[in-house]
């Protein structure tokens, strides 16, 4: 059976698509021409993600310009302007540091959709760290299989998550070196429980970002692990190309965008579409930190005035 294409009018078109035509758009496409989007890192010291999509922004226009916007499940609102979302994830790259946390060690976080997660991505992947995100929900099990597989250096997570889902596994997970708590602001250092509130507010937001090659590791996703153990996925720093270009031809962002992601970091979606993608167009990000309820998403979509 024959279909007629659905055909949309430009007359009601918002803003010019980036992807007008497909066919057009496939016979000029080059890599090259993407790249073009990117400063790298400066003196020529390679290709960062965080860099390209926080700092490009927070040195240049968009400085003042909210990068994230956090909703509370309370009704709390953090604000995050791409000049302070450099300056904070510049703080959780000297805690790092600090630690001795090094190039290509991995950073886990098992923590909900949090002001620190974004925090903590962004300042890792700025410390060429690999960051590795857990989705809250799991159980103690899964947690341990991927904390164990990943070779997590660090953790973090709150109080309640680490006694419920990590402390009976500690013993298991000897390269497990330190869990940074976001809730604590006292340290344990027999435990090696250390406040991560504690050493924000100490940290400097000065950092300078090591030579990135953009074949090194950035992020590490693990899949479901329903149809055996979870397996682990790997996106270099030069995977921030096709987070750029999906971004502009599949969600087509354009300036002034108001982007709500409604995925969890913990899997893929929720990091590359929820973290990445986004602040590299310079876009603003919205993150609510409760769980679906249809009434608090419709007045969301309303009040933020969500255009994606």
């Amino acid at each position: 059976m024959a279909w007629n294409p659905i055909t949309k009018s430009h007359i009601a078109w918002r803003v010019t698509p980036n992807l007008v035509d497909y066919a057009t758009t496939q016979r000029s496409f080059s890599w090259k021409e993407v790249g073009q989007a990117f400063v790298g890192l400066p003196g020529g010291r390679g290709l960062n993600i965080a860099y390209e999509a926080v700092d490009r922004h927070a040195n240049g226009a968009r400085a003042d310009q909210v990068a994230l916007r956090w909703l509370g499940r309370d009704g709390a609102i953090r604000d995050f302007t791409y000049a302070s979302l450099r300056d904070e994830s510049n703080r959780f790259a000297n805690v790092l540091k600090d630690l001795g946390v090094a190039k290509g060690d991995r950073v886990f976080v098992l923590a909900g959709r949090i002001p620190e997660l974004y925090l903590a991505a962004l300042g890792t992947l700025k410390n060429a760290s690999v960051f590795c995100p857990l989705f809250s929900a799991f159980g103690p099990e899964p947690v341990f299989q991927r904390l164990s597989r990943g070779d997590a250096k660090i953790l973090v997570t709150t109080t309640r998550l680490y006694e419920q889902k990590v402390a009976a596994q500690r013993s298991r997970l000897p390269q497990l070196q330190t869990v940074l708590l976001v809730d604590n602001l006292h340290d344990d250092p027999e435990q090696q429980l250390l406040s991560l509130p504690k050493r924000m507010a100490t940290a400097s937001t000065e950092f300078t970002i090591p030579p990135t090659d953009p074949e090194d590791m950035g992020v590490l996703h693990f899949t479901s692990g329903t149809t055996g153990m979870p397996k682990g996925a790997i996106h270099v720093h030069n995977a921030v190309y096709t987070h750029y270009i999906t971004g502009k031809y599949v969600l087509d962002f354009h300036p002034g965008d108001i982007f709500w992601c409604t995925a969890d970091p913990g899997w893929v979606t929720g990091t590359s579409y929820g973290i990445i993608a986004p602040l590299l167009h310079g876009v603003t990000n919205i993150v609510d930190e409760a769980e679906f309820d249809a009434e608090r998403w419709y007045r969301i979509l309303q009040d933020e005035k969500v255009t994606i």
